[in-house]
């Protein structure tokens, strides 16, 4: 029965196979599909730019969007931050010297007032007024200098290096672009430049200068530029031989359209990166001179007078000390994991 069943499906088989390959295949059997002109031009995938696509690498690293996050908050702060409560970052009362961080509500932190033996000041001295950050040995609210101290001290960086980004550029761009004798006279200023110590340099400049922020500025740019000029020299050098510049100048492209057009935007990646790192490193700077008695004088305030204030007194004072020094920590750190952040973001090989 078994053999018998296998041979009659086997016939089967045989037979439906015959009919199919004695049909003709005709064009009506095949039909055409409905075509949407709105989806003529439609792709498969979502073409996405560069800057799109290195935006949401950079959305994906934590670090560098908590750090931007934290940027964006004590930025925020560092400009309102004075206005909210009536002092001035000059402003004394010598009566209120050296009192210790108060904040209601807040006791529970150990903002309640008491200095290093344990006594509330505010109780003592009978002062009803709350500082938040306490004050210093002239009455100043710190409160208040903090937060102006953070807007001097990152408006310094943010001046410098944005003064550091345009002669880099333009130095570095004009130097690869016609490159020979004019790339050889260019470097050779570099190479002297970078012989020199860059810190004995800004020393003696704010030494002949009166100590401000314009100083500070001016010694820190003199030669500040040379990395960023350097780093655009070598990507240019990269770029320019290749075939899409090489075509546009066939075309009867100007010099100055190749480099506003075709260089200056493919490596503005390496550029953003380069001034990441530059403002931390001007923060520092302006911080140290500061420390050292070469930056800026009383009753100016920024982060490094703070600091250099309080390291003065830190052993019965210490929040003189922790806030600044918390604060500037907090702003360099932010600003490394960013830059780490957008070079990972802004290279190439990254993508997938």
């Amino acid at each position: 029965m078994k053999n018998s069943d296998k041979e009659v499906r086997i016939e089967n088989d045989i037979k439906i196979r015959e009919e199919y390959n004695t049909v003709e295949i005709t064009a009506d059997l095949f039909v055409k599909a409905p075509l949407d002109q709105k989806k003529s031009e439609e792709i498969g995938a979502l073409s996405v730019s560069f800057w799109k696509e290195a935006f949401q690498r950079l959305t994906k690293n934590k670090g560098s969007m908590i750090s931007l996050v934290l940027l964006l908050i004590l930025i925020a702060t560092a400009i309102i931050g004075p206005s909210l409560n009536d002092y001035t970052y000059r402003s004394q009362n010598i009566e209120h010297s050296n009192l210790p961080p108060k904040v209601q509500g807040l006791e529970w932190l150990g903002l309640n007032g008491s200095d290093s033996k344990g006594i509330d000041q505010y109780e003592k001295r009978e002062i009803q007024v709350n500082y938040w950050f306490g004050t210093d040995e002239f009455g100043r609210d710190l409160w208040t200098r903090v937060w102006k101290g953070t807007q001097i001290s990152l408006f310094i960086a943010l001046v410098a290096a944005m003064l550091d980004l345009i002669i880099g550029v333009i130095y570095g761009g004009i130097s690869s672009f016609y490159g020979g004798r004019v790339d050889n006279i260019m470097q050779r200023i570099i190479e002297v430049l970078m012989g020199i110590p860059n810190l004995i340099v800004i020393i003696l400049f704010i030494l002949i200068l009166e100590p401000g922020i314009r100083s500070i500025i001016l010694a820190m740019i003199i030669t500040g530029w040379v990395g960023m000029a350097r780093v655009v020299r070598g990507q240019i050098l990269q770029l320019k031989g290749q075939e899409f510049v090489l075509a546009s100048r066939t075309l009867g492209a100007s010099n100055l359209r190749l480099i506003w057009k075709h260089l200056l935007p493919n490596v503005m990646g390496p550029i953003i990166v380069t001034v990441m790192f530059t403002i931390p490193t001007a923060i520092f700077f302006e911080a140290f001179l500061s420390f050292i008695g070469l930056g800026l004088q009383a009753p100016l305030a920024s982060l490094g007078v703070l600091i250099e204030d309080g390291y003065k007194s830190m052993r019965f004072f210490s929040y003189k000390l922790i806030y600044p020094a918390v604060i500037i920590s907090t702003i360099m750190i932010c600003f490394n994991l960013l830059g780490d952040g957008l070079r990972d973001a802004l290279d190439p090989k990254m993508r997938k």
